[in-house]
């Protein structure tokens, strides 16, 4: 049985961003939101460390040095509009959640305190600058109940454990416009089709794709998948940002917030190595920076453990109390995931991957684009499925929860203002049949090979040939691995043939993005030779401007193939220089 749902805007994810346009179209549109999780089981809930912004609340700040701090964190790869929208709009941003009722860390005075974050700094380059507004280690966790609570408030409809498999388009003269969605529902096995005149793609990322992740098992990148799989754009896929410091061996996230706090990073030698990187900032160079730094140390047999695998994180010199008050949580996974006692204890650390900086190619409204200028009418897109381009080829901390509520914000207004312009298009006949074949042919299928197994082999090749240090010959080697787990997951067999609650059959179902994101992100990979931000082609290690200051855009041509073409770096008043620090 299919049921039919009308709505203004369908917005597909209840993250910070997917709720912060909630926010903004539900007070204007009939707004459903569709999540694959109860909304504040979402992964910005994992996010710890700050949202920052130059509110100049606990030392001189302005919003010219975040965009500048910005466009040189990702290496030059930024589009400056957009970095410029971002910043100039974070102080309202985080008022804004402020009046909501998030409960920030106060100074002394009752301000918003702020703290140090990497690759944030005064003037320039001149020395950190205390930048990031939080709440303790759980800033995420707190902007995700906060809006929740506010979504509520208004009356923003949800559909929860609702899994969003395909996106209905119409032609039109000028390519495809939006005309809605189609989703499983987990409890029953129903499927809903949902008529819509605009829909926001708020899906998150695709970390899963590596095995050392500090993703949640969701984040399995369905909706770039699902916009690939019609023939649309992905924008700079081979950025992938490795986070420093998670927990050697887990992935499991320890924030930067400890770093910002005067945490120090040290190898066996107990040397506090990033002097030798960094001399300026230190420990709180930009994340790609100070992960291959680590990893380095690791390579050149500085490592400490049993192993030599990984490198330590002091925070044996903060105060109890103040370890106490600003990282409660990171500090107990430390005890609770490897035994260790923050307090008197160097807690062992190694990069894993954590943020995909490419995705569906925006606009600074949140329209989605069909290739380097043509708007598709009707989809947008904000938060880490998207790529406006404000990380480049390296995110800094912090800018990603900045992030999802500018451009979520923009993405809601714009889609609902679209929205009341125009009227309901017409559902293709049988809109859900696509949904039903695959579906039933996952359920039904009699092969040999186990999900698990796929799963577990992608995720292995991308950790030893995709990671941190890249050269031709491995990603020929992960290439090579994909195209081969490929043609094994057609004969995948699902174990649960059940309606009810089947997360087997859609476990199938999300491999199958993760094998065509991965994909796309080996492909682009080879192809920029050179090392910018967190793409570092060890047979290439210089940045290129005259060969690769472009976005690489990827399309999937009808026999599956990958076609790559580029489109210029939106510069305004920032040049490309040498990135120290």
């Amino acid at each position: 049985m299919v049921q039919t749902h009308k709505y203004d805007v369908v917005i597909v994810g209840a993250g910070g961003a997917g709720m912060r346009a909630a926010l903004e179209s539900g007070q204007r549109t009939r707004t459903a939101v569709l999540t694959k999780l109860y909304p504040t089981r979402s992964h910005t809930g994992a996010a710890q460390g700050g949202m920052c912004a130059a509110l100049a609340n606990v030392e001189e700040d302005n919003w010219e040095w975040h965009t500048f701090d910005t466009v040189k964190g990702g290496d030059y790869l930024v589009d400056q509009d957009a970095a410029e929208v971002m910043a100039k709009e974070a102080i309202d941003a985080v008022l804004d959640l402020e009046k909501m009722g998030l409960p920030f860390n106060r100074t002394e005075e009752g301000r918003i305190d702020q703290r140090r974050f990497g690759g944030h700094t005064r003037n320039h380059g001149e020395a950190a600058v205390r930048r990031s507004c939080f709440a303790a280690d759980r800033t995420g966790h707190m902007i995700l109940q906060t809006l929740y609570q506010q979504c509520i408030k208004h009356g923003v409809e949800f559909y929860n454990e609702f899994y969003v498999l395909d996106l209905l388009t119409k032609e039109t003269v000028g390519g495809v416009k939006v005309t809605g969605v189609v989703a499983y529902e987990l409890a029953t096995g129903e499927i809903h089709v949902f008529n819509a005149k605009s829909v926001i793609f708020a899906t998150g990322g695709f970390g899963k794709v590596f095995r050392t992740t500090s993703n949640a098992h969701t984040l399995t990148g369905d909706g770039m998948g699902i916009v690939w799989r019609k023939g649309l754009p992905l924008e700079d896929m081979e950025f992938f940002q490795f986070h420093p410091t998670g927990l050697a061996g887990l992935g499991v996230l320890l924030s930067e917030a400890a770093r910002g706090e005067g945490g120090i990073l040290r190898n066996s030698e107990n040397e506090r190595f990033m002097e030798r990187y960094a001399p300026t900032i230190k420990d709180l160079a930009p994340r790609d920076m100070v992960a291959r730094a680590m990893a380095n140390e690791v390579r050149e047999g500085r490592g400490a453990g049993p192993d030599k695998a990984y490198v330590y994180l002091d925070l044996t010199h903060l105060p109890k109390e103040q370890i106490d008050a600003k990282l409660p949580d990171i500090t107990e996974f430390a005890r609770t995931y490897l035994g260790v006692e923050p307090y008197t204890e160097m807690i062992p650390v190694f990069p894993t991957a954590h943020y995909a900086m490419g995705g569906v190619p925006t606009n600074i409204k949140g329209e989605a684009l069909a290739d380097n200028h043509t708007v598709i009418p009707g989809l947008y897109a904000a938060g880490e499925v998207a790529c406006v381009s404000v990380h480049g080829a390296n995110r800094l901390g912090t800018n990603s929860l900045l992030d999802i509520n500018v451009f979520g914000r923009r993405a809601g207004l714009y889609a609902a203002e679209y929205a009341m312009g125009i009227e309901y298009d017409e559902l293709p006949e049988d809109p859900e049949a696509q949904v039903v074949a695959m579906i039933e042919q996952m359920r039904d299928a009699g092969g040999s090979e186990r999900v698990a197994a796929i799963r577990q082999e992608l995720q292995a090749t991308m950790d030893i040939n995709a990671q941190v240090y890249r050269d031709e010959g491995s990603l020929k080697q992960a290439l090579s691995d994909i195209e081969g787990l490929k043609a094994r997951y057609v004969n995948v067999s699902v174990q649960d043939k059940g309606k009810r609650f089947n997360t087997d059959l859609l476990e199938a179902i999300e491999l199958g993005f993760l094998l065509d994101l991965a994909e796309v992100l080996v492909v682009s990979a080879l192809a920029r030779n050179e090392s910018r931000g967190g793409h570092y082609r060890e047979d290439y290690p210089h940045r290129d401007d005259v060969n690769f200051m472009r976005h690489t855009m990827a399309y999937r041509q009808e026999d599956g193939s990958i076609r790559l073409d580029y489109k210029p770096v939106v510069e305004t008043r920032y040049k490309p220089m040498e990135r120290k620090y």
